[in-house]
């Protein structure tokens, strides 16, 4: 079978786990930006955890089935519509051949995925069916989905769990306006000033417009650096550097003003200075979060960030049981 797109959505592309391996010569992980949004669509198609989705960003596609399947989304709340009724998320969705799936407005954060039983199955570059449009790589050609796209699903794989027809509530993924993302201070934050440290660790700080798969911005009150000599090869701003390799989840200040939050399409180093990361178990959080999103940045040991990543680890093994 296959999905017609009939509409495309503002940015709709094909993602999975991720494309690993490959960060050193510059291609990033990609993948869904709320893997565990992801993995729920997934579970509730009766799809394994490595099977491709789609998702949607802010405005969603229009797409008919052509054959009898299961469909499930999930992911950020937006209503469901199946030949213009309105269906009900992070649930199983039967569909005949013919339906159309089509969505409302967005209710909050960004990314909502879509699964079907068996995949959306384009061919796999350097291991993974993700979309990389810098890098024209993975998904339909490298880009974004457009009208008139016919997209390949799989055969659904054997059942090896029970059928979930619905996402368990304490399963269910939290969304809202305000959030706390753990982070690990460094490699470079003794060159914030101590009011630029405090700033970026005890202040609140607010999403703006200016986020995508790569890197998100934040407004506040700004995280100055100490006004040092910089070293040979490095740029004059004090929060530049003479280029290092970035983490995923990696925190930038530009000019000392509003940090950036790398994400799973980011470059993989670079001249700014990381004044911290990210702990793998918040990066989900990030897709959750729509323009003026509440944030505060909280300090972790690597011990707690060790601790939230077998939390989450756990969580995902509970959705696959």
């Amino acid at each position: 079978m296959s999905l017609e797109i009939l509409t495309p959505g503002l940015a709709t592309t094909v993602q999975d786990r991720g494309r690993f391996g490959y960060y050193r010569f510059g291609i990033p992980q990609g993948g869904a930006m709320d893997q565990y949004a992801a993995a729920l669509a997934n579970r509730l198609v009766g799809n394994t955890e490595k099977e491709a989705v789609l998702e949607c960003t802010y405005l969603g596609p229009k797409l008919r089935v052509d054959a009898d399947t299961v469909l499930a989304v999930t992911g950020s709340p937006v209503d469901v519509l199946v030949n213009g009724e309105r269906r009900t998320g992070y649930t199983r969705l039967e569909l005949a051949a013919g339906d159309e799936v089509s969505f409302g407005v967005l209710k909050g954060g960004a990314k909502y995925f879509i699964a079907v039983a068996g995949g959306i199955d384009v061919p796999e570059v350097l291991g993974s069916r993700s979309t990389y449009p810098i890098g024209r790589l993975g998904g339909v050609q490298g880009r974004a989905v457009q009208a008139g796209d016919t997209l390949p699903v799989g055969a659904p794989p054997q059942a090896t769990l029970p059928r979930m027809d619905e996402v368990p509530e304490d399963l269910l993924p939290d969304y809202g306006r305000e959030f706390t993302v753990r982070i690990m201070l460094g490699l470079y934050d003794h060159k914030l000033t101590e009011q630029g440290l405090r700033n970026l660790t005890e202040a609140e700080w607010t999403l703006t417009p200016v986020a995508d798969r790569m890197g998100l911005r934040f407004d506040g009150p700004g995280a100055e650096w100490k006004q040092e000599e910089q070293p040979f090869g490095a740029g004059q701003d004090p929060s530049n550097i003479t280029d290092a390799g970035y983490a995923v989840g990696s925190i930038q200040i530009p000019g000392g003003t509003q940090p950036i939050v790398l994400h799973c399409d980011a470059v993989s180093g670079g001249g700014y200075a990381q004044a911290a990361t990210v702990i793998s178990a918040d990066m989900d959080l990030f897709a959750r979060m729509g323009p003026g999103a509440k944030v505060r940045f909280v300090p972790v040991t690597m011990e707690q960030a060790l601790d939230a990543r077998a939390e989450r680890k756990a969580r995902f093994a509970r959705v696959w049981s």
